[in-house]
Order: C-alpha cells, then sequence, then structure tokens
C-alpha cells in the first residue's frame, strides 16, 4: 500500500464536508493501517519493542427506544495497540451519531445492551481485533494518574523560562544524556504538547506522561524542548505517541519505559494512547473499559 492509497483512506471523511447519516449506518467508519506510519519510525515488529492501548472517550452517543425515549451515555472504548488498524476519529462520530434517531430496546438498560453490542462488534470488525466498550451514564471519576508517581512537570522547572526554543518539527537530535547518568527512574509530564491533525491541520493538544529507567539519564531541558518541537508536526495521536517512545527508545536504550499521551477532546471525542515495554506501568485506571477517569484540565 502506497502514501496516496494511504492519504486516500485517512481523508476518506476527514477534512471533507459529510452529512450526517440519519439511521444506524456502519459503513461510514474508515480503518486506517497502523504499519506505514511505523515503517517511517524502524518500529518493525511493535509486539517485540511495546505494548499498550488506545483509549478513546466518546461523549456524543444516544438513541431512542422502541417507544421513542432517548437515552445519552458517554462510552469509553479501549483496544489493544498492535491491532492492524485505529479507527478514524470523524468517521467514529458520524458512526456514532448514526444512532440517534433509531430505536433500539423498549427500555433505555435494554436498548442500552444492544447497541454497547453493535459497537463493540462494528469496531472490533474495522480494528481487526476485539474492541472493548463501556457506557456510563453517571460522573463518578477516578484517579487518572497513580498519585504515589511524582511526575516532574517540565514547563514548571525552574529551568524553563531561560530556555530559547527554536524548532517546532520533530526533532530527535535535541533529545540529549544527563551529565549524572546512572541506573535510576525518571518521570516527567508535560501539558503543553501540541501537534496538528494529519488532514486538517487543526490543532490537537495534549499532556505526555513519561516514565524510564536506565543507566542512560534524559537531560530535562533536552526532553522540554524535543516535545515543544512536535508543534508543527501533523499526525494522528497514535502516531505521536509512538514516535515519542521510539525516539525515546532509540536514544536512552532504556530497561524500562513508559509514555502515556492524554489528548483534548475534539468533536466530542477525546482519544489516549499508551505504550510500555511493562505492563504494570500503564495507567490502570485509563486502560480499565469499566472505568471511568477525571478528566485533566485541558480535557
Amino acid at each position: 500500500m502506497n502514501y496516496t492509497d494511504i492519504k486516500e483512506i485517512e481523508g476518506k471523511v476527514l477534512g471533507k464536508q459529510v452529512d450526517y447519516p440519519q439511521q444506524y449506518d456502519p459503513t461510514i467508519l474508515v480503518a486506517v493501517p497502523r504499519k506505514p506510519n511505523r515503517d517511517i519510525y524502524n518500529i518493525d515488529t511493535p509486539s517485540n519493542l511495546f505494548t499498550g492501548y488506545d483509549t478513546w472517550h466518546a461523549y456524543e452517543l444516544s438513541f431512542i427506544t422502541e417507544k421513542g425515549l432517548p437515552v445519552s451515555a458517554m462510552l469509553k472504548i479501549v483496544y489493544d495497540c498492535n491491532t492492524p488498524n485505529i479507527v478514524e476519529s470523524k468517521s467514529l462520530k458520524l458512526y456514532l451519531n448514526s444512532f440517534n434517531m433509531t430505536r433500539f430496546g423498549f427500555s433505555a438498560q435494554s436498548g442500552l445492551d444492544i447497541v454497547l453490542g453493535i459497537v463493540e462488534e462494528d469496531l472490533s470488525e474495522v480494528v481487526g481485533s476485539r474492541v472493548k466498550v463501556f457506557a456510563f451514564k453517571e460522573q463518578e471519576a477516578e484517579n487518572l494518574v497513580d498519585k504515589s508517581i511524582d511526575y516532574t512537570v517540565l514547563e514548571d522547572s525552574i529551568f524553563s523560562e531561560e530556555i530559547t526554543f527554536e524548532r517546532f518539527d520533530e526533532a530527535p537530535d535535541l533529545l540529549k544524556t544527563s551529565e549524572n547518568s546512572s541506573n535510576t527512574e525518571q518521570t516527567f509530564a508535560s501539558h503543553i504538547l501540541r501537534s496538528n491533525c494529519k488532514i486538517t491541520n487543526q490543532p490537537d493538544w495534549g499532556s505526555v506522561f513519561i516514565r524510564i529507567s536506565g543507566k542512560n539519564n534524559i537531560d530535562a531541558e533536552s526532553l522540554l524542548k524535543y516535545l515543544v518541537s512536535f508543534r508543527n508536526e501533523n499526525h494522528f495521536h497514535e502516531e505521536v505517541c509512538e514516535m515519542i517512545f521510539k525516539r525515546i527508545y532509540d536514544n536512552y536504550k532504556p530497561e524500562d519505559l513508559a509514555v502515556t499521551c492524554i489528548f483534548t477532546r475534539r468533536g466530542g471525542i477525546d482519544i489516549c494512547p499508551s505504550r510500555t515495554t511493562r505492563i504494570d506501568w500503564l495507567f490502570n485506571n485509563l486502560v480499565s473499559e469499566g472505568i471511568l477517569t477525571e478528566k485533566l484540565i485541558r480535557q
């Protein structure tokens, strides 16, 4: 599959004027292959490099029962990061809106159970593996980030305002090793991550959490410069997370590494990918489909 083919797939509905479906329509869903972008960054065998999940929160699910009662809920969608495809976000928005005037069940709960089963089946078909979907009607939320881990927020560090930032296209050569390298664990966060949609060029805002252990310590100033260099990059959320992971992995050869990106909601959906070399470094509440997590300030 060549570059032109991929661009046609990715832009099937994204960046175009598309009418909202008036009735349930799974054909609007667009599957985007993961492999072409991974090839660019030499992620040849992803399952040997990292594990992780793509976690989506969709805030605009609604349908009507057989008696015409409207039902609304928020969906949490979780699937493995090594599925053959991702689902393109605008197509998911249109798909979920196709439920709006379609009738399911004779009660709110029976209708919701039917819809969840349909969504799981349709999305599993699109991404090429099992997708877990859970619906929330209440807003009680658990902590997103493990409070026992003290993440250094890079832009709040004392050195941040003394830096001159000059590069705004992804620049892995900015990453430097600390002079105080030792076999230690480091944790960093930033809430000023920005990239742009691959098709529409609209900005995507987010937070990133990085946890790393090994002999080569990250120089914090260089990491902040690197993250700022994403400002003009055009990529899907999942791709941004994997690029950050791979660049850090290649530069520092860590024993273990975890990267989690929490992106701002756009079009009724937020996408939160996580990649790690060890499963216990994942944000458990984030990747568990039955747990609603608190929102960060930019969400």
